[in-house]
């Protein structure tokens, strides 16, 4: 992927999120299913200016959805990265 803006889509801000943020400094990030760690490492270095120490994934498949009786669908499936920045680096959440 060549430009950052397609690997990070947008930041996750959730009561979870929020949490882990106070708790241990991680940032949640939603971003494109086909980004390796690498490539999130660097779109956060260069979006953000911080150094990070570590890039943990998790993939979510799709859920089925169903309006009354024959119209089916499925949400897309999609990838959150938690990013931990490294010592000293931290970021105001707003």
């Amino acid at each position: 992927m060549n430009d950052i803006h397609e690997v990070i889509k947008r930041p996750r801000v959730s009561e979870k999120a929020t949490l882990l943020h106070e708790k241990t400094g991680e940032v949640v990030f939603e971003v494109a299913v086909e980004a390796t760690k690498v490539e999130i490492r660097q779109a956060v270095e260069k979006l953000l200016g911080k150094k990070v120490a570590s890039v943990r994934t998790a993939n979510y498949d799709g859920k089925e959805r169903r309006k009354r009786t024959k119209n089916h669908g499925v949400t897309p499936a999609w990838k959150k990265a938690y990013v931990k920045l490294a010592a000293g680096e931290e970021l105001e959440l707003v």
